[in-house]
């Protein structure tokens, strides 16, 4: 099947075509006829498989029809991170270059002015994350009674990161008679809940998320230590030729961290999490695709919707606890044909997370010993002797010890005072002899 199959009209043809597309992925060619149809639609698909402009493109082709009045967007889309947002962004900006509709990306970290004087304006399509879209509505910026398409983008990712409450409100303000599409990789009893809520009547598409990695990316793992970790990771980059990397953290206080450390160790790494201000993370995403910066520091979170081509390795600097997040991780490298090569470091807590993603993509990983790195590393030590043999090697080599003497300035050492009895054990302090209420 081809693009012009779907019903799509020639100026967003046109737009296809520049980029080099003529064919949809599965998940396009099943969601893109329903949604023009303005039926509701539930998408069971993983980011790369192309939903993003599985849905973009239908909504410019709906909404080219029409305009938006101050205050009054005609189309919502939620999404999970400030990235995903602005690639969903990017992916307007890109196919409706030759449809006038006017967008407005409502993100945390950057100006809220300049986002109020955009929806006074008007803007056909709102791109945002939860909470700046509240914040701006109970403000008084949005008015949503002309909105006609509702996106909840990356559902799944939503429920991880606690913002289900928010589109369950934000559904609940919404007019009824809309079309609403929804978008996740797996289907959470949560995420059941919100499509019998609020969709009507929806069409599922689904497309089998992916359960392995390319066969271009070799994969390797290292067993290590807590306190080991950060120095066979150096071990590792030393080894490899790393042109750039991905190093993906569980946790954002070791996104800092970490960052803090390879930096101080020379290397051109740099951190990238939810708390920096979105001019810095826009900022440190161009230098990590323009090259200048070789090891990107992420979270899963920090790291969804980042697209960047010719990435050489993966550091997994933690097992993932979801094991779909490190097909996922892994499919950063290796694209296009391309080889990649993808590194985990495992810690004996992490049996449990690792068994789950070789049992997810079907083979064993490999295990590499790096023994012999410097400093920290997990280079191997000599047997020690245990603690009674410590204990016997001490007593049979030490010397014995010197009996102290108690000071005597009127006897030298080696000379016997004139009044020492061979019969008291130790000099009395009384004399001569011993006195009398002693004896008794």
């Amino acid at each position: 099947m081809k693009f012009e199959d779907l019903g799509l009209s020639e100026p967003i043809l046109e737009a296809i075509k520049e980029c080099g597309y003529d064919t949809p992925t599965p998940i396009q060619e099943k969601a893109i006829p329903n949604i023009l149809m303005a039926r509701d639609v539930v998408g069971l698909a993983q980011t790369g498989t192309g939903k993003t402009a599985g849905f973009t493109l239908p909504m410019i082709e709906i909404l080219s029809g029409g305009r938006a009045k101050a205050r009054m967007p005609r189309s919502l889309i939620l999404s999970p991170t400030r990235e995903l947002a602005t690639q969903i962004a990017e992916n307007f900006d890109t196919y409706g270059k030759n449809c006038k509709l006017s967008k407005a990306l409502l993100i945390g970290g950057s100006s809220m002015d300049k986002q109020v004087k955009i929806l006074e304006r008007g803007a056909d399509v709102l791109i945002a994350t939860p909470g700046r879209f509240i914040d701006l509505f109970e403000r008084g910026n949005i008015l949503l009674s002309d909105i006609k398409i509702l996106v909840v983008d990356e559902a799944d990712r939503m429920l991880d990161m606690g913002f289900i409450p928010d589109i369950e409100k934000i559904c609940s303000l919404l007019p009824p008679i809309r079309q609403t599409l929804l978008f996740s990789a797996t289907m959470a009893p949560e995420i059941k809940r919100l499509t019998k809520n609020f969709l009507s009547n929806p069409k599922e598409v689904a497309v089998s998320p992916e359960t392995s990695t390319a066969d271009t990316v070799e994969q390797f793992i290292v067993k290590t230590s807590p306190k080991s970790k950060k120095y066979d990771l150096e071990e590792i980059i030393k080894r490899e030729d790393v042109k750039n990397a991905f190093v993906f953290c569980n946790r954002k206080r070791d996104v800092d961290s970490l960052s803090s450390w390879l930096k101080n160790k020379g290397y051109s790494a740099q951190g990238m999490h939810g708390d920096m201000a979105q001019a810095q993370r826009t900022d440190t995403l161009n230098k990590f695709k323009n090259g200048e910066i070789t090891l990107l520091i992420c979270s899963d979170v920090a790291g969804r919707g980042i697209d960047v081509d010719n990435v050489s390795h993966v550091f997994n600097y933690d097992v993932p606890m979801n094991a779909d997040d490190y097909v996922h991780r892994v499919g950063r490298t290796g694209r296009a044909g391309q080889t990649g090569r993808a590194w985990m470091l495992v810690t004996k807590y992490d049996d449990k997370f690792l068994a789950a993603v070789e049992k997810l993509i079907g083979n064993p990983i490999k295990a590499i010993d790096i023994s012999g790195n410097k400093s920290g590393g997990s280079k191997p030590s000599k047997p020690q002797p245990s603690h009674k043999e410590n204990n016997a090697s001490a007593n049979k080599n030490a010397k014995p010890k010197e009996q102290k003497k108690m000071p005597n300035k009127k006897h030298p050492p080696k000379q016997k005072p004139k009044h020492y009895k061979d019969d008291v054990a130790d000099f009395n302090g009384f004399g001569d002899e011993v006195p009398s209420f002693f004896k008794n």
